[in-house]
């Protein structure tokens, strides 16, 4: 029997196209399950947008709830014998500053000594301790030497070693004239030190007593406090940066201006403030607008069976229009029991549509002269209270590991798990069935084939008897 090459061949059948044909209404099959694929894929990337625009919603909410961290007010004076950086706490105001004294930290200085290697203690001790004090440290600061390490070098890398209130450093002003320099790592009188060691012979370069200047060690730089007069008081105090006095600013001393006072001018800064709470308003308008697209219907024209191609990749869903409901419901709760409770109170309003518009002349007043209601109703305790700080935390539990995108983008990533799975055994059926079909078929050629050439030999004969 001939072999075949292809479906029908040999014969008049026109198996090739029957075939083709039943393939073509086979695939169909898999027709549905992209389709949902393609659906359900549209949803994951929906999602992803939907997510960018809460994730810049709660960097917006998370700035404005960190009230302490958005100034207040500002310095519009020009100071050179002081800088001055403002807490969200500074008041504004005029202040004379005349700094008569720059706090200093102590240095120490011991005698000249040959080499900075060789051991200056009692050899007949295996070991010695040194004690510095300080009046402003709590604890002490001691070191424990070995008999052979008693050299400068031996005392600086002990020192430093601890890493305490206290650096040592080695100065050579030659080739024989070595000496160990001490500094309290803090300013102030309350930081000079007092140094003692049980080495006697140790305690001829290291060792210090404020009332003793016979001590080994002599004072280069004195520990001094910072003096300054502020509309009139004196205030003292150990560093150069002030931080306490006025309340809410800090003064960096930098020089002294003896009989110059400068004049420190604070002035209310609304700015700061007002920018956050526009970029909290702008990221929530952003994120309506986003779920409004996701979300958005064309109704279907009478008559019209199909839905209309621009509706939103997430109409209808459930989860989406939960998170908004509940963030809408934030932003129009009521706050404590202040002067100010509401955001309306400050001038920020919710249309019709959902989104926020700002009143700049009710806010401006509003943090002008209720700026402590202001900062209570948005921040409130910072943690679980103030308009911010809730809508903050509402939204980092949606956008957390166990939230409302979580859940419904791993429900949306399961059912095209499913969908893939389906369609892989769709596609092997389909498969099967046309390799059945391929065998039937070619079975079908090869008979119709044989029967034609049968009849073509009996045709032969019965036409050779008839001759």
């Amino acid at each position: 029997m001939a072999s075949v090459s292809s479906l029908g061949a040999g014969t008049s059948l026109d198996l090739n196209t029957l075939y083709d044909n039943l393939q073509t209404a086979e695939q169909t099959k898999l027709t549905p399950i992209t389709q949902q694929q393609t659906s359900y894929k549209a949803k994951l990337t929906a999602w992803g947008v939907v997510q960018t625009a809460l994730t810049k919603f709660q960097t917006a909410a998370d700035a404005l709830k960190n009230t302490s961290a958005i100034a207040q007010s500002k310095v519009t004076s020009t100071n050179t014998a002081f800088s001055a950086t403002l807490a969200s706490s500074a008041s504004a105001g005029s202040y004379s500053v005349e700094v008569t004294q720059l706090a200093a930290a102590q240095t120490l200085l011991s005698p000249k000594v040959a080499s900075k290697d060789t051991d200056l203690g009692d050899s007949s001790l295996s070991s010695r301790t040194i004690t510095i004090t300080q009046p402003g440290q709590k604890d002490p600061l001691t070191v424990t030497l070995a008999s052979d390490k008693t050299s400068l070098a031996d005392v600086r890398d002990a020192i430093n070693a601890k890493q305490g209130s206290v650096t040592a450093s080695i100065i050579k002003a030659d080739d024989n004239s070595y000496y160990l320099s001490l500094t309290s790592r803090d300013s102030g009188v309350a930081n000079e030190m007092t140094i003692t060691t049980d080495d006697s012979e140790l305690a001829k370069y290291i060792s210090h007593d404020p009332l003793d200047s016979s001590t080994g060690m002599k004072v280069q730089v004195a520990a001094a406090d910072a003096i300054v007069n502020i509309n009139g008081i004196k205030i003292t105090r150990s560093s150069n940066a002030i931080t306490d006095a006025p309340e809410g600013v800090t003064l960096n001393l930098t020089k002294t201006n003896v009989g110059s006072p400068e004049t420190l001018s604070i002035v209310k800064d609304n700015q700061p403030m007002t920018d956050a709470i526009q970029a909290f308003v702008d990221a929530y308008n952003s994120l309506q607008t986003t779920i409004g697209n996701q979300t958005k219907y064309t109704a279907v024209k009478q008559g019209d069976g199909a839905q209309d191609t621009s509706n939103g990749d997430l109409l209808g869903d459930g989860t989406l229009r939960n998170i908004q409901t509940r963030l809408r419901s934030a932003i129009s709760s009521t706050q404590g029991s202040g002067t100010l409770s509401t955001l309306s109170q400050l001038g920020i309003t919710q249309d019709i549509s959902g989104k926020l518009t700002v009143d700049s002349t009710k806010l401006g007043k509003a943090l002008t002269e209720k700026s402590t209601d202001v900062l209570a109703l948005l921040s409130g305790d910072g943690k679980t209270t103030g308009l911010a700080t809730q809508t903050s935390n509402l939204l980092k539990d949606m956008l957390g590991t166990d939230g409302s995108v979580k859940n419904a983008t791993d429900g949306i990533n399961k059912t095209l798990k499913n969908l893939s799975d389906q369609y892989d055994r769709v596609n092997t059926q389909i498969t099967a069935t046309m390799a059945r079909y391929k065998t039937q078929f070619t079975s079908l050629s090869q008979l119709v084939s044989s029967m034609d050439q049968t009849g073509s030999y009996l045709t032969q004969q019965f036409n050779a008897m008839n001759s």
